[in-house]
């Protein structure tokens, strides 16, 4: 029977050393949580600052990003408004004949001028004429197909005339290239 005074003993023992933790707890465990606490605290508050600042950078980058925009494409609307008077003096130079160019050399000499500059302008503020040509490609990236016809000595997808030149606006589309392009089946 010698087994169970041991057995007791290492009882006693265990419990009288939780009964020391337990005392050392209580004393410090006020302190202990408080500084627990705090730390928690810390810690939530530095996690909150650091999603702020991400948050505020991302907002800086995306109002740059909106400015750059602003900058380069702000001016959209306008151009689109200019284009018909591009269309419009292309136009008249087109139709102006021989004999008129000679009676009214001055004021052909001034539309021309002033169409120069439109287009020093366009260039200046990025704005680039897509002109196409017969015979080339259709892209229905840059252009739009006003009709479609077979034409003899085409292939399909061929432009075969050019009603309206198009415009980009530095990579954006301001108004796509109208042409006629052909239909002919393949033989």
């Amino acid at each position: 029977m010698a087994e169970p005074k041991n057995d007791d003993f290492l009882d006693d023992l265990a419990n009288a050393e939780a009964e020391e933790y337990a005392e050392d707890m209580t004393e410090i465990d006020p302190e202990a949580a408080e500084l627990d606490a705090l730390r928690a605290e810390r810690d939530e508050l530095k996690d909150r600052f650091m999603r702020a600042l991400a948050d505020a950078e991302n907002a800086r980058k995306r109002s740059e990003k909106d400015r750059r925009e602003a900058e380069r494409y702000g001016g959209s609307k306008l151009v689109r408004d200019m284009l018909p008077v591009y269309d419009n003096m292309k136009r008249a130079l087109e139709a102006a004949s021989d004999e008129q160019k000679e009676v009214s050399a001055a004021l052909i000499e001034g539309v021309e001028l002033t169409m120069r500059e439109l287009q020093n302008v366009f260039t200046k503020h990025g704005i680039e004429i897509i002109a196409p040509e017969v015979g080339d490609r259709f892209d229905p990236k840059l252009h739009q197909a006003m009709f479609e016809a077979p034409v003899p000595g085409t292939k399909a997808g061929d432009i075969i005339q050019v009603a309206a030149e198009g415009f980009l606006l530095f990579d954006r589309l301001l108004r796509p290239a109208q042409v006629g392009v052909s239909s002919m089946p393949a033989s």
